[in-house]
């Protein structure tokens, strides 16, 4: 549905020059472009409890926010509002066709896609992002102005805005519908809505070493492991009670890194981790769950779909062993699923052929089972 193209530039050096170094505007990146989906769908969207949106206004001249869900825009008038509405690509088959193109980054730094929906002089303020986002212009047009890196004062707008202080733009331009800027995390920018139009954000976000440390402790304490306490045999006399010396840091830090260390516990820590899905998902369970040769049969006749924004990833670590993580858990099938496990896990849509190893197997195909009928996975017909 939708085809990257590049005139200026190939992906290889797009990946050399720009990505996480500097802001580029790609013309016509998406020729032909069409909306994968309408204003009043995206309003529908906002209407759902599950579904995280916001609205961004002035009001008297002040920056005002809100969180959805939202019924109405009879208030907000003509021009001066954007409508928010993020993970889309959970809720749409069609939005999360756009997640395609940018398949030369690998799946765990992908965030969502975020689309907006603004009304003329509509945008959400001068800001600055921690991730990175190539923003697919759909309809209308829409103007942005990105800033150089730099000392960059923050403040808050509002209780639910992040703004920053006057720039001096290094890009100033103007997107027409298949136009794509990427901006990297650190630039500001602003973008301001020329006419009723819509943005496509696709984010791609990586994890500080606070949030994966975090996330390591909870993991250790989930699994009960890392419960090995510091030894320190032959220790010599120590002079100064008050003083942790260079030797006893050196314990401490080697105690750490024995778990860093450990290739398969740090594999599954982070196939368990970075799988797990930070919005909710569009899981649509079967009301008569399918056995698994009725599973084996479909399977036959028709490939799996994965749904839009399910995380599912293998590591060099523990995949010869069959091992794939799916939203947060943990799947171990055996050496002989390694290559449905891979296969599974890269292709947002799957055959009998791909999985035809996993399908000789019963923990795989029970897993499988589940699986379809939980909703991640699903035959379109």
């Amino acid at each position: 549905m939708f085809t990257l193209t590049l005139s200026d530039f190939s992906l290889e050096h797009f990946m050399q020059h720009y990505w996480q170094q500097k802001p580029v505007v790609i013309r016509q990146g998406f020729p032909g472009w069409q909306d994968p989906i309408s204003p009043e769908e995206l309003a529908g969207l906002a209407c759902e409890q599950e579904v995280e949106s916001r609205r961004v206004f002035k009001k008297r001249g002040k920056w005002q926010a809100e969180s959805g869900p939202f019924e109405s825009y009879d208030h907000l008038g003509k021009k001066g509002w954007t409508l928010i509405v993020q993970a889309v690509n959970h809720w749409s088959p069609e939005v999360a066709e756009l997640v395609k193109p940018f398949a030369f980054i690998p799946k765990w730094r992908l965030d969502d896609v975020m689309i907006s929906y603004s009304r003329p002089e509509g945008g959400v303020g001068p800001h600055i992002d921690r991730y990175d986002v190539f923003i697919c212009q759909g309809s209308g047009r829409r103007r942005w102005r990105v800033g150089a890196l730099g000392g960059h004062r923050e403040f808050a707008a509002h209780a639910a805005l992040l703004h920053v202080d006057p720039f001096e733009p290094i890009l100033d331009v103007e997107l027409l519908p298949g136009d794509i800027l990427y901006i990297p995390p650190g630039f500001p920018h602003d973008g301001v809505s020329l006419e009723p139009s819509m943005s496509f954000s696709v984010g791609f976000r990586a994890k500080s070493a606070c949030h994966m440390l975090s996330g390591l402790a909870d993991y250790l304490i989930d699994q009960d492991l890392g419960n090995e306490l510091l030894t320190d045999p032959k220790r010599p006399i120590h002079q100064h009670q008050g003083h942790i010396d260079g030797a006893d840091m050196a314990r401490i830090r080697a105690q750490m890194q024995a778990v860093l260390d450990n290739d398969v516990l740090m594999a599954d820590f982070a196939g368990s981790f970075l799988s797990k899905t930070k919005c909710a998902l569009d899981l649509q369970a079967l009301d008569e769950p399918l056995v698994a040769d009725a599973l084996l049969a479909e399977l036959a006749r028709q490939p799996l779909v994965r749904t839009g924004g399910l995380r599912c990833f293998y590591l060099d670590a523990t995949v010869r062993k069959g091992v794939c993580y799916v939203d947060g858990e943990r799947h171990v099938f055996g050496a002989k699923a390694q290559a449905s496990v891979k296969a599974l896990c890269d292709h947002d849509t799957i055959s009998a052929r791909q999985l035809r190893g996993g399908l000789q197997l019963p923990a795989f195909v029970e897993a499988l089972t589940q699986w379809v009928n939980a909703g991640y996975w699903y035959f379109e017909d």
